[in-house]
Order: structure tokens, then sequence, then C-alpha cells
């Protein structure tokens, strides 16, 4: 690798994706020497791969000096406020499909937001710890009983209200909080839609993650729309996760009314769960810039 980068223009060298490479998820030393030859200092920008204990993530920092990018200060700057230091009433927005992906944040937000909304697919698995038919919508079995001990917390969860799905013969239905049998719900309905609307609106500070919906479907495409709006109407600060929720922002267009859009996904989750992440802690060991 040294002869290739001397061969190129020294003011920007732009290599393939690391991730091609087998040596960087498997954090291989060899593979970290080659990256690190003939450079001086390493500055971390990928706060999107900062929770990976990757080769070009933990790497370098062992005998570089090194530093964090604006990127990534940016981005701990928000995400610290949000989690030691929020204006409140703070209102977290979770959705996507499964609450065992989003358990361990669950309950670290739990223990500082004064509300949290759950909609998308996760929240058929807390209906169920209701004891309410959800009909053949997503379920996790082995998360309910989790579920219902979340349920206890001191913490209002809100779970929707009316449900928007396909009957048992496919058909485009808006159903009450209880699913028939052989029915399947894909978004929040537009009651629950605007009562989460009216939480967020009253809030002062705002995390979402996760959509309400199959918003792909432009069908099922309205709770998250409704989501977004609110997260740009409101006068909170709010900050969006990263994923499929600044996806959404994007085909929305509204992802410039938000305070801030998370480049990190799964970081971001992290970070919120733990305060910390593996790529944070390399930079915090690494030799001094000089």
């Amino acid at each position: 690798m040294r002869n290739r980068l001397a061969e190129l223009a020294p003011e920007v060298t732009l290599l393939e994706n690391l991730r091609f490479d087998p040596g960087e998820e498997t954090n291989d030393q060899e593979f970290v020497k080659k990256l690190v030859a003939g450079v001086d200092i390493y500055v971390n920008d990928a706060f999107g791969a900062a929770h990976r204990a990757h080769a070009s993530i933990v790497g370098p920092p062992k005998t570089l000096p090194s530093a964090a990018g604006r990127l990534l200060k940016r981005e701990l700057d928000v995400l610290s406020e949000l989690r030691d230091k929020p204006k409140r009433p703070f209102v977290a927005v979770l959705g996507g499909a499964k609450i065992s992906d989003k358990l361990g944040v669950v309950e670290s937000l739990l223990k500082v937001v004064d509300e949290l909304i759950v909609g998308g697919g996760m929240c058929f698995t807390f209906l169920a710890a209701k004891n309410l038919p959800i009909g053949e919508s997503l379920c996790e079995q082995d998360q309910i009983e989790i579920c219902k001990r979340l349920l206890t917390s001191s913490v209002p969860i809100h779970l929707p209200e009316d449900i928007v799905g396909l009957d048992s013969h496919g058909e485009f239905v808006t159903f009450g909080v209880r699913l028939p049998s052989g029915a399947k719900g894909l978004d929040i309905g537009p009651g629950t839609a605007a009562s989460f609307s009216d939480l967020i609106m009253n809030a002062r500070s705002v995390f979402w993650n996760g959509p309400m919906g199959m918003f792909e479907d432009e069908r099922f495409a309205s709770g998250t729309r409704a989501i977004a709006q609110a997260m740009a109407d409101t006068k909170a600060f709010t900050v969006v996760g990263g994923g499929d929720s600044a996806a959404a922002l994007a085909q929305f267009n509204l992802d410039s009314d938000v305070d801030h859009v998370s480049t990190g996904g799964g970081a971001s989750l992290e970070f919120l769960e733990l305060g910390d992440l593996p790529g944070l802690v390399a930079l915090r060991g690494a030799p001094n810039v000089k």
C-alpha cells in the first residue's frame, strides 16, 4: 500500500472501500500496519462507523497521533446534550421492526426521557404484552415478558390506539387497537399519528429513530410522514437518529427542517445507550497530536 500511495497525488488519496478487505472487520493487525504505513496523523470523522471495532477505526490510534473530526465532534456534542442535560419535556420516538434490536436503548432512554412513543413493527410486541390481539402482525414472542416489564416503568410509554394495515383478504383497512384474526398491521392509524404529533409539538427536546410503518409503500407512509412533519414543525430541539428515519425525512423533503440528522443510526443508538463507542475509546488512548 505504501508504494501505491507514493504513486498518487500527495494532496488527497481515496482508497477502495475498506470493508471489501476481510482485515477491516476482523481488525487484523497486519491490515492496520498497511493502513498506517507512511501516515503521520489520523483523524476519525466517521461517526457512522465509530461503534464498530474495525481496523480503520480502532487500529490507527494505537500508533498515530489522532483526533476527532468536526462531524464526529458535532455528533457527540448533540447526542451528549440529549443524554445528559436535555431540555424538558424530553420525548423519544422509536419505531422500526424489532424491540430486540433496541432493547438496550429503550432501557437507557427510560432513565432520561419524560415520555416514550413506540410505533413501527416493534409496537405489536408491546400490544401483545398488554394481551391485545394483533392478528398476523410482526411480534417477537420471546420479548413479550420484557415488554411487560418495560410497561411498568414510571415513564409513560405511548402505544398506537389505531392501526392501518391489511385484513385477511388483503384489503386496506384502518383498525382499532384490536386486530382481527388474519389482519396485519403495517402503519399507525390517523388518530395515533395525531396524538403522537401532539406529544412532539409539546416537547422541548425530541429524539426520533425508526419509521412508524412500512413507509416505502405509499399506502403505509402516512404515520411516518406525520411524525416527520411534526419533527419539522415543533419548536423543540429535534434530533433524528439516522438510518430509515433520515431516509424518510429526505423522502418527504423535510430533512433540512430538523436541528440535527445523525449520520449514524446504529452509532447514535449505541452512544445513547452506553455513552461511549469503540472509536472514541481508541481516540482517547492515542498519542497526542504534536
